[in-house]
């Protein structure tokens, strides 16, 4: 890959920064490959940073990566040091001389070794002080920083002429997690002040998913990589398209895409009108704008019409959740079985583009890779689509039975990581068949996918329920306790 033309000296046409596309990255609108190395100018003369940057240019590297010391910089209330060996800007400078772009890492904790993180011990004056929360103390300090810090960096990003191509919210918060809204607040902090480049969050790799936030990149530092962590990485990461992609040629499983369930489709729009399939949903989109439920797209229904925009925002944002509902067994249309958005979708009849494209294969790996410990209790009448979690107690030896979902609209349904199948309440099939052997004595832990409206329980019966009136006797009636997840359509 000839990137010697991709350095901030030779890129004149800053429209387009830094995006992922697909498995890779582009900068400008060509494919760029991050070769990046760290070099805290807080830690290095003043006199040795040109010769640092030389040197980790000549190495090879394209990118320095380095963090901001928020003890450093503001080591007294409202008392801030930018110059000498702590003129940042003038570090962002030199490395755009030499030919280095730029990855930020600007806090507030930053950690590397620094005493507190980086993050200035007068916090802990206050004895109530919850350090890398919402807690108003701190969050009142970070404004503070950020206030004077952010805008030096602003004019320094990658679009306004500058090296910085991209900036990183906090640092390992997976590790810490304890205030679930701390990282999205950091990164209203930031976007709020002008911060545009790329975000993207890093965590080593057992703490990857605790600290991944919606809609920004998550990146793995190279401490306790597993297998799995390269699994968890690719179950929060959203692959981006220019054009829609079906199942089968998404870059997942190791590149042989996906065979089952669904696939969540997002992109932008900046107006409403008619939007129409084509007959390029396979097999069933339900379609959202701003999470608000549209329609369905189906073999019946080619278009929907999408509301004009109502408010102050320039864009909306729509999606597109694609079930797949099954392949042919037999026949000479077996070829032409592919599923998802197959094709381009139309919004008063010009197709849309950038899409952000999520895999939900609805397997036991993507159970535990991508809902463990993620639960949190139903506290009102949620709609989908949406998880719920239920959990079965039962005695010793259990038997068969079935199960029914009264109440439930349309969905898939998993005990203990076997997929029992799909259930819809058109019907007429109004049970599912649970083997006794895929249960177990003590808690059982049952996953519902639902897709529209939930019901508030899950019954199990002795009986099938294949048409309008069977006989059935319920063995064991059950309010489980159900705590959800639930992702934005």
């Amino acid at each position: 890959m000839n990137q010697t033309f991709l350095t901030p000296s030779y890129m004149r046409n800053r429209h387009v920064g830094l995006k992922v596309e697909g498995s890779n990255f582009t900068l400008g609108g060509f494919p760029f490959l991050i070769v990046a190395g760290t070099i805290h100018y807080f830690r290095v003369p003043r006199e040795y940073w040109r010769d640092s940057l030389l040197k980790l240019k000549a190495c090879g590297f394209n990118t320095v990566t380095t963090h901001v010391p928020w003890n450093l910089h503001e080591p007294k209330r409202s008392q801030f040091y930018f110059t000498g060996n702590l003129d940042l800007k003038a570090f962002l400078f030199m490395a755009s001389e030499v030919g280095l772009w730029v990855i930020l890492c600007p806090g507030p904790y930053i950690g590397s070794d620094l005493d507190l993180g980086g993050l200035p011990s007068w916090l802990l004056q206050d004895p109530k002080m919850k350090l890398r929360t919402t807690y108003k103390g701190f969050t009142k300090a970070v404004n503070h920083y950020f206030d004077v810090l952010i805008p030096r960096i602003v004019p320094l990003q990658y679009k306004k002429g500058g090296p910085v191509i991209a900036v990183q919210v906090e640092n390992e918060y997976g590790s810490y997690h304890l205030d679930k809204r701390y990282m999205s607040y950091i990164k209203k902090v930031l976007v709020t002040r002008g911060v545009e480049v790329l975000l993207m969050t890093a965590d080593d790799g057992q703490e990857l998913i605790r600290g991944h936030l919606k809609k920004v990149i998550a990146t793995v530092h190279m401490r306790n990589i597993k297998k799995e962590t390269y699994q968890k990485l690719s179950s929060v990461q959203p692959i981006r398209s220019a054009k829609p992609i079906c199942m089968e040629k998404l870059s997942v499983n190791q590149g042989s895409g996906q065979s089952y369930g669904y696939i969540l489709y997002e992109t932008v729009i900046t107006t409403g009108g008619l939007l129409t399939s084509r007959g390029h949903v396979k097999d069933r989109g339900q379609v959202f704008l701003e999470e608000k439920y549209i329609g369905v797209l189906d073999h019946s229904t080619n278009q929907l019409t999408i509301p004009r925009k109502n408010g102050h925002k320039d864009y909306l944002t729509l999606t597109i959740l694609v079930e797949n509902q099954g392949r042919l067994a037999y026949g000479q249309e077996i070829n032409k079985e592919r599923k998802g958005l197959t094709g381009d979708i139309y919004l008063n009849n010009s197709p849309l583009r950038k899409f952000k494209i999520y895999s939900l294969e609805m397997n036991t790996k993507f159970l535990e890779r991508a809902l463990r410990n993620i639960w949190k209790p139903v506290l009102y009448q949620l709609r989908g689509p949406a998880f719920f979690l239920g959990i079965l107690r039962i005695g010793n030896y259990p038997k068969d039975t079935f199960i029914k979902l009264e109440g439930w609209t349309k969905g898939v349904i998993f005990i203990n990581g076997q997929n029992l199948g799909r259930y819809w309440n058109i019907g007429p099939q109004e049970t599912l068949y649970l083997p006794g052997p895929w249960l177990r004595p003590g808690s059982n832990e049952i996953i519902v996918f639902e897709e529209f409206k939930p019901g508030i329980e899950i019954q199990f019966t002795n009986m099938s329920h294949l048409g309008d009136n069977p006989a059935s006797v319920r063995l064991m009636p059950t309010n489980c306790p159900i705590r959800c997840l639930s992702f934005s359509p």
